[in-house]
């Protein structure tokens, strides 16, 4: 066990004594985001505001723990709801400030950072003051921020827009095999993108093209990311995953050429898989945006259709937590046409993702259908924390002994039961979007979900 798992243990012991202490849960939550541990960081603090639903402190680090962890609009919600709140902290405009920036929003950037500082100027952030091109209170003028090609938001005319690297596509090793449960959402994935490029002359005889978009949609952590990758993988496809912070470029037109770019290099690489993660931050609702933000979506819209190039052969997949985020253009025949929703794993899922999970590990006569049965609600990642717990225990027991003991089905029950399911709140959101904006049926296997777990 490294010191790093050493810290994070008796941090849980000293927070399993002592549970209403936020100072110690905000320590843990951001030691767990240090090790890109981000799953348990976020139920860790959702644990803690389940108690006090309105502790700025925790209203914050959760929102920390979102932006680490590239769930910006999560992120962004959290610090909307903490700053209507008259003791929140500065520290709260300067991470929307931060947040707004990274999504290509220079003037809302500049309004929550300005704010954050006249509530208190010890807040002030040089290197986003020097980005921004604002000035601190009190401050001298002429010095780095008066020289920079920024000046609030606002782009000087000397300044020289530069295009972003792009990363290398990958070939996944991944396959639906190490993917646990999931099966209909296989079969989907299967009829829709892994079949056309093995049988392209069948498709092409019915007058279908390969290739495609579908849409991922559901609560965070049930496998969306790593489904997209194992699809890649089954068809030894090239693979590209795409964030936000890819995409956006403070410089104007920068955001759309990065786009651009990305598609063009996926469209080389044929067969491929370009895959946009939190897909609902590119391409938000039109009538919500302003600014450039309104033209990425125009041109993600333009390369879906294939105006710039052919799209044969090219598998176009986006997950969100957040779908009815997404401009309803996206979802218009030849875009992402088909939105597969992707719940938490059933009780033979939740025994598949356990198995899994557990390979490699020393264990002794699992009971899977037990632990699959006592983990309801929980989605894969919540799985995983608990696990990850249960061997950080067995390695604290077999250093104090040791002696390595394997891992028993008690052992992964125990951290199963102190794991919260982190899908409830998805849930409560969705259920305003089944009962109040879903005429078109666009969340009708939601419903059926939800009718069929009294959620």
């Amino acid at each position: 066990m490294t010191g790093s798992d050493d810290e994070v243990r008796e941090l849980r012991e000293a927070l399993d004594a002592s549970p209403g202490n936020a100072r110690l849960r905000r320590m843990l939550a951001e030691r767990l985001c240090r090790l890109g541990r981000f799953d348990e960081a976020l139920a860790t603090c959702r644990e803690g505001l389940a108690k006090s639903p309105r502790d700025a402190s925790l209203l914050l680090a959760l929102a920390r723990t979102c932006a680490d962890a590239r769930r910006d609009s999560e992120a962004i919600v959290v610090l909307e709801s903490l700053l209507g709140q008259p003791d929140a902290p500065a520290a709260a405009r300067v991470l929307l400030a931060r947040l707004r920036l990274r999504e290509g929003d220079a003037r809302g950037a500049v309004a929550a950072y300005k704010a954050a500082l006249e509530q208190d100027p010890q807040c002030a952030d040089a290197e986003l003051s020097r980005t921004l091109g604002v000035r601190v209170p009190g401050a001298e003028p002429g010095g780095e921020a008066d020289g920079d090609e920024v000046d609030e938001g606002r782009l000087r005319a000397s300044a020289a827009p530069t295009a972003a690297a792009l990363p290398e596509l990958e070939r996944p090793t991944c396959t639906f095999a190490d993917v646990g449960g999931m099966d209909e959402v296989k079969r989907e994935i299967e009829l829709k993108i892994i079949q056309p490029l093995l049988r392209p002359e069948l498709y092409r005889a019915y007058g279908k093209a390969i290739g495609g978009g579908i849409l991922l949609y559901g609560p965070p952590g049930c496998g969306k990311t790593l489904l997209a990758r194992a699809t890649a993988g089954q068809v030894n496809a090239r693979f590209l995953c795409v964030s936000i912070s890819d995409v956006l470029d403070m410089w104007v037109g920068n955001s759309e050429r990065n786009l651009a770019r990305f598609f063009a290099a996926a469209r080389e690489e044929k067969p491929s898989v370009l895959f946009f993660d939190e897909v609902d931050a590119l391409g938000s609702r039109r009538n919500d945006l302003h600014g450039n933000m309104r033209m990425v979506v125009n041109q993600f819209l333009q390369e879906l259709d294939g105006a710039r190039g052919s799209n044969d052969g090219l598998l176009v997949l986006a997950a969100t937590n957040a779908p009815w985020h997404l401009d309803p253009a996206f979802r218009r025949p030849g875009r992402f046409d088909r939105m597969i929703f992707v719940p938490p794993p059933d009780e033979p899922a939740r025994a598949s993702i356990v198995e899994v999970l557990l390979r490699g590990k020393p264990q002794k006569d699992i009971d899977f259908a037990k632990l699959a049965k006592k983990s309801a609600g929980q989605s894969g990642a919540d799985l995983y924390g608990a696990i990850d717990r249960a061997v950080e225990h067995k390695l604290a027991d077999a250093l104090r002994t040791g002696r390595p003991d394997p891992l028993t089905t008690k052992d992964v029950l125990a951290a199963i039961e102190k794991q919260a399911p982190s899908t409830r709140e998805w849930f409560a959101t969705a259920k305003n979007y089944v009962l109040y904006a879903n005429e078109g049926g666009v969340y009708d296997d939601v419903a059926r979900w939800m009718k069929e777990h009294k959620s």
